[in-house]
This record gives C-alpha cells, structure tokens and sequence, in this order.
C-alpha cells in the first residue's frame, strides 16, 4: 500500500463484511454464542489496532520530506564569488536546488490543482523594459502629478486596469548578489547596470566601476574619509556603541553606506529615499544586503509609527527643513523615541567654511541655519553640540516642559485627538506628536527601553501598559517561544536559513515581531511588514524591541525595486487579504521583489494553500505543501515555494521569439 489512509480504507470495508450485526436476543446466552462473541471481538480489536498502525506508519512515511540541500547554497556563494563564472553555472545550481525538494503534493491532500483552479495559467515575461520597473513610484505616471511639495515623487499606484500581469524579468545577465559581509562592497554590475553614480559622484568616493563589479568605498558627500570614519565622530559626541542606539533612519540615504557600516555597531537603519535622477539608489542598496525603501518626505507621513527610531540623520540630503513651517522636522520628531537624536550634516552646518563650494551667500546660508535652529527649538529638542560638520539636536523625554514653553512659543502647537501611529496615506500636520503622559520630569513618556540586545525579548512599553488590544506580557512571551520553534523548524527544511543564503528577508504579516527575533542568531534582517488594514498595530511593538519594518496594504505594490529580497515569510496574509483583492496580484508582486533562486514560506489552511500554489505554477515556481511543525494533524500548513532561475532577453531576440510563436 502506498499510503495509510487506503490501507485503513480497505480494511474498514473488510471488517464490514466479516463481522455481520449484532442481534439482540432475550435470555441468557447459550456457550456456542458466548465463543461467538468473543471471537468477533477478538477480531474487531486486531483490525483496529493494524488501521491504527498503519495509519500511524502512512502518515510517518508522508512526513519524512526532504529539505533544500546545503549545496545548492555553496554552489550560489562560488558562482557569486568566481568573477570568471558564468550565467551557466548559475543555471545549473538552480537546476540542483529544484531537484533538491522531494515535490510530492499528494501526500496528504488528494485535491487536484486542476479540479480547484480550472488549470493553470501560464504568465507570460513582461518586456525587458520592466526589469527595474516600480508599481507605486512609477517616473512616467509621476510626471501626471504635482510638482510642488515633491508630491510627484509620492506613491501613486497603477488603477487596477493598468497592473501588470506578467511576471518581471531580471536582466540578461543576472547574476546571485554577493553573500553579506562581501555584499557590503560589492555588486555586480549586470544586477543593476547603471553608471551614472560612479560618474556623477565620482569625487564623493559613492560607487566605482571595477571590471564586471561595483564597488561601494564607503565615501559619501560629507564623508569623504569614508562612512567608518564618519560614524567614529559621531560616536564622538554621542554614545553608539552601549546598546541605548539600536533603531536610526538616514533620509536621502545614497547608496546607505552609513546604514550599511553602522551595522557593526548592531545599529539597524531604515534608509529611505525617493527614486529621481540619481537612478537606483535604494536598489543599490538593497542589493549590498542593507536596509532601504523607495520614500520621500513630501506631504504625506512616513510610513513608520510614532516614537520609533532612536537616531535620525540627514547627510547633505537637501531636504527643506525649515519650509512650510517646518512641516518636515515635524515629521521627524514624530517618529523619533523620546531622546532620540537628530544628526544634521551639509549645508547649512559650517558654512563659513562651504558655502563657496555650495555656490552660495553666506547671508542666505546663516538665514537658513537660523531658521532650522528656531524650529528645533519650537519641538523643545536640545542642541546638544555642533563640531566640525556635525551638528546633533535631542528630543526631549517628555513634554512637560515643552507644554510650559507653549505659552513663549505659540507654534507649532500639540496636536489633538491625533492618532500618532497613523501613517498610511496620512498627510502630514504642522503640529508636534504628543508623547504620553507622565508623572514627573525624569520618567520617559511612553516608558523606557531595555538595551540591545536584551530589548529583543523583554516585554516592550506598548504592551507592559496595555496599548495592543488583547495582548498581555503572557501573550509576549508564548509567541517568542512559538516562533523559536518554527524558526528552528525552518532550519530543518530550509538549512541555507543558517549559512547566509538570505541575506534580506520580509515578514509579510509580521505580528509582535517574533519571526525577526528568532532570526537575530543569522546573518540576516528583516523588513516587518504590519498591514496597514489589520485589526492590531503592532508596528509600534516591533519598533521597541529594536527591529524595523513598515506598513503595507499589500493590495498595492510594495515600496521596492525588483529582485530586492532573498527570503519572503507569509504566514495568514492570504487568509486577511484573499476577499479584500485579488490575491493573484499579490503572488505577482511576490514575484517582482523575489530574487531569482529566492524562497518564500507561506502558513495558511490547506484550502488557501492549494489556491496558492495553483497559481505560482504559472509562474516558474517550484512548490510544496507539507505539515505543521507540530505534525499532520493540526489544520495550518506550509508551503515552501522557490522561484527559479530565469532571466528576460534581449530586446531584438525577444521580438523574433515573438514572431516565431
């Protein structure tokens, strides 16, 4: 027998037509129909206890499933370390990793794709001229909205008539990025075949052309001794390294080679800048293995809850600080915890010494320092010191003083009934975020952070004083455990988990954040995503515990260039968003920011599951339903699905397949 469940089948119907019905019969029981009855039940105890072997053997056997192999991995870092490889032998590694995964759907759900999804649908490669293509931050339908405020260069997605469905190409030559920590200097230049950087800024010391590579020398505009060198200034004046700085944001990050060497310092940033001229940025950056989003500071809050970084910095980002009422520095003091601190360098910091340089007057260079310190003062932040190029600002750790100071300062006043944490397509106000209340002028609003990296795991303020609707520090704690389970389970079934494969990886319904923390131990991190339509906002919880991450309505595309992540969790996204869009968009913008060769897990009942994975059938997915980590019998289950390798053509061998077909 192939599988237990027949065998159990069969014997069942056996045993029906063995053992007929009993009769009632009034009386005492003659001898011959007391040996009768005992031989009946002999026999019905013996074929239960074969089904229930059998049973047990079936489902045993069914769950012996293979994992992916480690070598698909060390084949991946050789090809991406060995310059003189070639897209062959990358062709090949995917080939291994594919045959690698035992795909047997049958084991335990006898539902046929077909019977449940009418077929599968093939999706076509989009043209080549998509392979960098961004749904939301789109420069042509940018051009149809307004200029003023950098509106144009806000999110506005595609209508629903207008979305893509076919899958997005990476380039001809696309290559596996480097692995992390050589990821940090290089890339290849077939990944993101754009000079202008390395042109442009040739003199900053951004990005240089090395044969068939990029590499990152760590220079920015105002660092030109490299971001190392920088950071150790920084650290000068402020502590970075005693666990108090865990979370900072870096607007108009470049390349964020302060974000990628701040990472030694176990400080993760957030760097955000918008797509314009200076093209691939944030792919860039991503593509080196550090943290980054398409954004933009415009009219429309960042994507981030209040109080959530530790440390925000501005590097020659040409933001307008002191514009439209400060509107911007607002924002910033929105989403900095209470003292946090604000790093400043470019103009107008030092400006007797730059603004021939800057190609300005020094009268309009002082007027605008002036005007940057007169709203920081208005936010009650402190100037904590300016040297050399650096300047830093620290907000406040609570607001009783700054409410006294707004009988001086009459603007910008606190904002009211405002829900601080909002942040999705929510316009930016010209009033200060309100901190939590407190009982003296030495208590931290909102409560005080453990250090990193004790604060991965201990009970963060939101739910200690019962923000999160329903969570308790019990809560807390059964979820961390939970998640160190499936992450130790994952490890089993996917072992590159463990060995660097993955280098950017998403939660896609990320919860409490006990996903990213188990994830601590690799070399990884992680983008959490809350929805922006979920009934609790964690976004806040993860923020405190020292991880980042953002919110998402995932019936929009995401804030990314393609092919920017290596590994995408998504446990019950469909189950929320299956009735809300189509989720075959949301497969497909899985499949636009997925590398080639990329992983995703998907938790859901089998239901949703099986509809899943019909549809990446038809779209070069290899996949696998297997059982709960705690075995068959609980209702939740897994697919692991790998994206394979392929790439787009070139435009003229494109056209000519075309016209073959």
């Amino acid at each position: 027998m192939k599988k237990g469940g027949d065998f159990v089948v069969v014997v069942l119907l056996i045993l029906r037509l063995r053992v007929p019905m009993a009769k009632e019969y009034a009386g005492s029981p003659k001898i011959h129909q007391i040996e009768s009855k005992r031989k009946r039940l002999t026999w019905v105890l013996s074929v239960s206890g074969l089904c229930i072997l059998f049973y047990i053997l079936g489902a045993w056997q069914n769950t012996n499933i293979a994992p992916i192999s480690n070598s698909t991995s060390d084949k991946l870092s050789k090809a991406a370390c060995d310059p003189s490889n070639t897209v062959t032998n990358t062709r090949s590694a995917t080939q291994s990793s594919s045959g690698a995964m035992s795909l047997d759907f049958n084991a335990h759900h006898q539902v046929g794709i077909n019977e449940t999804a009418g077929g599968v649908h093939k999706f076509p490669p989009c043209e080549l001229s998509f392979s960098e293509y961004t749904p939301c931050q789109d420069p042509k339908r940018a051009r149809k909205f307004n200029k003023k405020m950098l509106i144009y260069r806000e999110r506005h997605c595609p209508p629903k008539e207008d979305l893509l469905k076919c899958l997005i190409p990476a380039p001809p030559k696309y290559k596996n990025p480097f692995k992390w920590p050589q990821s940090r200097d290089y890339a290849w230049y077939d990944n993101i075949p754009h000079r202008e950087l390395s042109i442009e800024k040739a003199v900053q010391n951004w990005i240089q052309v090395e044969g068939d590579r990029f590499r990152f020398p760590g220079g920015g505009t105002m660092f030109p001794r490299g971001a190392d060198a920088y950071i150790d200034d920084i650290n000068e004046l402020i502590a970075l390294t005693d666990g108090n700085i865990r979370t900072a944001i870096d607007t108009g990050c470049g390349v964020a080679s302060w974000g990628a060497y701040l990472l030694k310092r176990d400080i993760l940033t957030m760097s955000f800048a918008p797509r314009d001229t200076h093209e691939a940025q944030v792919q860039f950056a991503l593509e080196r293995g550090v943290p980054a989003m398409i954004g933009v500071l415009a009219s429309e809050r960042m994507p981030y809850p209040a109080r959530a970084f530790d440390m925000a910095h501005c590097s020659r980002c040409l933001i307008p600080w002191y514009d439209n009422e400060g509107l911007y520095l607002i924002e910033v003091d929105r989403v900095l915890r209470p003292g946090g601190y604000w790093i400043l360098s470019g103009p107008p910091i030092r400006w007797k010494k730059y603004y021939r340089g800057w190609e300005r007057t020094q009268e309009d260079l002082k007027q605008e320092q002036d005007a940057i310190e007169d709203v920081a003062r208005r936010l009650c932040w402190k100037k904590v010191i300016e040297k050399d190029d650096l300047a830093i600002w620290q907000k406040p750790i609570n607001h009783i003083e700054c409410i006294n100071s707004k009988k001086i300062y009459k603007t910008p006043h606190i904002c009211q009934n405002d829900n601080a944490d909002s942040a999705w397509y929510k316009k930016m106000e010209t009033c200060i975020t309100p901190l939590p209340e407190v009982s003296n002028v030495e208590e931290v609003a909102g409560g005080a952070l453990e250090k990193w990296p004790e604060r991965a795991f201990a009970v963060p303020p939101r739910i200690r004083s019962g923000l999160i609707p329903g969570v308790t520090a019990e809560n807390f704690r059964e979820d961390n455990e939970m998640w160190k389970e499936r992450v130790a389970h994952y490890k089993k079934i996917i072992p590159p988990v463990a060995h660097g494969r993955y280098r950017n990886v998403m939660d896609m319904n990320a919860g409490l954040g006990g996903f990213a923390a188990s994830m601590t131990k690799y070399p990884a991190w992680v983008m959490n995503v809350v929805p922006a339509n979920s009934d609790k906002d964690t976004l806040g919880v993860i923020y405190e515990r020292g991880f980042i991450g953002t919110y998402q309505d995932w019936c929009e595309a995401f804030s990314t260039y393609p092919r920017t992540y290596d590994l995408i969790h998504a446990s019950n996204v469909f189950s929320i968003y299956q009735d809300r869009c189509d989720i075959t968009y949301i497969l497909l913008e899985m499949d636009r920011i997925l590398r080639p060769e990329g992983t995703v897990i998907f938790r859901d009942t089998v239901e949703v599951l099986v509809k899943i994975q019909s549809i990446t059938e038809g779209m070069r997915w290899k996949s696998q339903i297997m059982d709960h980590e705690s075995g068959p019998f609980n209702p939740e289950k897994i697919l692991l699905a790998v994206k394979t390798y392929w790439t787009g053509e070139p435009e003229q061998q494109q056209q000519q397949q075309e016209q073959q077909q």
